[in-house]
């Protein structure tokens, strides 16, 4: 699935609070009446309990979460195990239609809704702080995603303008980050973008930029 860089993301997933009343939650949450755990599985569909604590991790998660983490959130052995369930459940869903799949972002695997459901639910996250960023914001980002580490006086010749409140304002919304210092006179701040960043705009990592004439 290609995405510009910059495009605005798609949601994650309905909030709890705008979820429908007479929707159900995963299996993970679900419980007999009598108050034990669900039975082994019964269906092609169903969870198993290893499987079903790896949809539950993914689903209350607000970010993408590491193999290595998954398997501590869910009680497995280790992160092949963690990798191994999280290619089950991408196949469940893929069999069931479901609206979501799972993605793997930023270095981790993140629960998301399809493709075909973007423009719809990109109403619920129209005034999402990371989304909203100014024309100069989408500019220095792209030159930071580009080029980090990389200089404010650097951003600056690209831009033809000054750039600090911008940078500022990047960092403030977690999309920009210190580098570090650079060697040259002065050794003034490098920034670079964070692992929010990639989780914003879809990225396994920064291979995954486009091309960019005059950029890269």
């Amino acid at each position: 699935m290609n995405r510009h860089p910059l495009a605005t993301p798609p949601p994650s997933f309905l909030s709890r609070g705008m979820r429908p009343t007479n929707s159900r939650l995963p299996l993970a949450f679900r419980l007999q009446a009598d108050g034990q755990t669900a039975d082994a599985p019964k269906s092609e569909l169903a969870r198993t309990p290893d499987l079903a604590r790896v949809e539950a991790a993914l689903f209350l998660a607000d970010e993408p979460l590491a193999a290595r983490k998954l398997a501590t959130l869910a009680n497995l052995p280790d992160t092949a195990t963690a990798r191994r369930l999280v290619e089950e459940l991408r196949a469940l869903y893929a069999r069931d239609g479901s609206a979501f799949q799972v993605e793997e972002l930023a270095g981790g695997y993140q629960l998301l809704t399809r493709p075909e459901f973007h423009p719809w639910l990109a109403r619920l996250r129209r005034n999402a702080p990371e989304t909203q960023l100014s024309a100069a914001a989408r500019e220095t980002l792209t030159i930071v995603a580009y080029r980090q580490p990389i200089t404010r006086a650097d951003v600056e010749a690209i831009r033809g303008v000054g750039s600090s409140d911008v940078l500022e304002k990047l960092m403030e919304k977690g999309l920009v980050r210190l580098a570090g210092r650079d060697d040259s006179l002065g050794r003034p701040a490098l920034y670079e973008t964070t692992r929010k960043f990639l989780q914003v705009f879809g990225l396994k990592s920064l291979k995954d930029l486009p091309p960019s004439e005059g950029l890269t």
